[in-house]
């Protein structure tokens, strides 16, 4: 394949990555980065391109690393290295412990409304403030995943209008 079928053929594959990128990224700047990176990665590596392979397996393939390399390196700036003596930093934990009344009263407030729920509610969404995944809330509950989703988006719904909140 001649560098000009093999660019004409990727630019081909513009809308698709596009839109794949956008999936993985969730941001339209983002996404328009990593289609960037993806095309020169690919220019640049064209002769590993089998030519009888698929192309468009090959790219999505070359976007899909891209980005997980990309989301590797950017968890790895967001680590905090302790420089001190007795690694105090490290130690110290985020949460406080000191409670203000005010978020007192509400965290009282906002969970005396959870237990007035009725059961088939109130468990799987106390399931999944305890961090249970969908799935397994719907396998000890004996629910499908679709089940356990939809009452833990109606028990916040619910919450919000007991507790008074708007939420548009």
């Amino acid at each position: 394949m001649t560098a000009i079928e093999f660019n004409y053929q990727l630019t081909n594959l513009s809308d698709s990555l596009h839109r794949f990128a956008l999936s993985l990224t969730s941001d339209t700047e983002d996404a328009r980065d990593l289609l960037q990176e993806t095309f020169v990665k690919a220019i640049s590596f064209r002769d590993k391109f089998a030519a009888d392979s698929n192309l468009k397996a090959w790219t999505f393939t070359i976007m899909k690393n891209t980005f997980i390399n990309n989301y590797r390196k950017s968890a790895k700036r967001r680590t905090t290295i302790d420089q001190t003596d007795d690694l105090y930093y490290l130690n110290l934990s985020s949460e406080t412990s000191i409670e203000s009344p005010e978020s007192t009263v509400s965290a009282k407030e906002i969970e005396n409304h959870i237990e007035q729920l009725e059961d088939e509610y109130k468990l799987p969404f106390k399931m999944h403030l305890k961090g249970y995944k969908y799935k397994e809330i719907g396998d000890i509950l004996g629910l499908k995943i679709g089940t356990v989703k939809s009452r833990i988006f109606f028990t916040r719904k619910k919450l919000m209008d007991s507790l008074g909140v708007d939420y548009n």
